[in-house]
């Protein structure tokens, strides 16, 4: 069940949840929180539904169905934050992914009250935390003084404060060319995966790489295996990746269905460089 806003440009929100979810031959429960006022350049404004409507629209489908993940992307108020907190709770065995969507175009007030919700009812309950290196350093570290940047347990650390039980933390520059993206908990990094930089922006990708985690969970992967897949899939995606409209470009979720004239022999996971220190399986596609 994927908690997201509705996303008019199609590159982020429901609609990359969908269609990852679909990519990874899982179901998808779809629940608008509401909806961006945006294009792929950048987001306009949001539209929050009331969060009576996020729930009755949870809830009626659970009553129905079994699930066996939730995905939660951005919510759009405290409220909402709530409601989806407390469906949560209902169901403690179900693993719950966070994905922290970017905020930066929202207002300084609207944003610390929205992360103040988050910190406080829905990080207790989070299975892995997903975000971007530098937005969870700003959220969870920032009063951060050390002369090093903080490093993946640092930010594990400061999210399993709040209860959080593992953080993926992604975009960490580990050289000009390459970023990296680590499985952490305050203890030990149970996974580095390097990538080489895109020179294109995308937008998408964390909400792409957030479902793909909750999908491959629910299918009964175990958490390194799904978080090897999810990584090597996203970076396939951005490979294929394809540029919409006049602003940024946005992964091809179902790059694996389009007809290719070109060799198919070879490595098919881009440019990854992976330093797993398990078996890499590739994607069921």
């Amino acid at each position: 069940m994927a908690f997201n806003a509705n996303d008019p440009s199609g590159a982020g929100g429901l609609s990359a949840d969908i269609a990852t979810i679909a990519s990874a031959s899982a179901y998808a429960l779809p629940v608008v929180t509401g909806t961006y006022i945006r294009d792929t350049s950048e987001i306009r404004d949001h539209i929050a539904f009331d969060e009576d409507a996020v729930d009755e629209q949870a809830r009626c489908a659970l009553e129905d169905m079994t699930v066996s993940a939730f995905k939660v992307g951005f919510l759009g108020s405290p409220d909402n934050i709530s409601r989806v907190a407390e469906i949560a709770s209902d169901y403690p065995e179900v693993p719950l992914i966070t994905y922290l969507a970017d905020l930066s175009w929202w207002d300084e007030l609207s944003m610390d009250t929205y992360l103040d919700a988050m910190t406080e009812l829905l990080l207790p309950q989070t299975t892995v935390l997903v975000g971007n290196h530098s937005s969870l350093c700003r959220w969870l570290l920032p009063d951060w003084e050390a002369d090093r940047p903080p490093g993946p347990r640092d930010v594990a650390r400061a999210a399993a404060e709040h209860g959080a039980s593992y953080t993926l933390v992604t975009g960490f520059n580990a050289a000009d060319q390459f970023l990296e993206s680590h499985l952490a908990t305050p203890e030990t990094v149970l996974a580095t995966a390097r990538y080489e930089r895109f020179e294109a922006t995308f937008t998408g990708a964390g909400d792409t790489l957030s479902a793909a985690l909750a999908s491959l969970l629910a299918a009964g992967s175990d958490l390194q295996t799904a978080v090897a897949e999810s990584l090597t899939y996203l970076d396939q995606c951005l490979d294929a990746g394809f540029q919409p409209g006049m602003g940024h470009a946005v992964p091809d979720r179902m790059f694996w269905a389009h007809d290719d004239d070109e060799e198919a022999d070879g490595d098919t996971t881009g440019d990854a460089m992976t330093t797993f220190d398990f078996p890499l399986d590739n994607t069921r596609h």
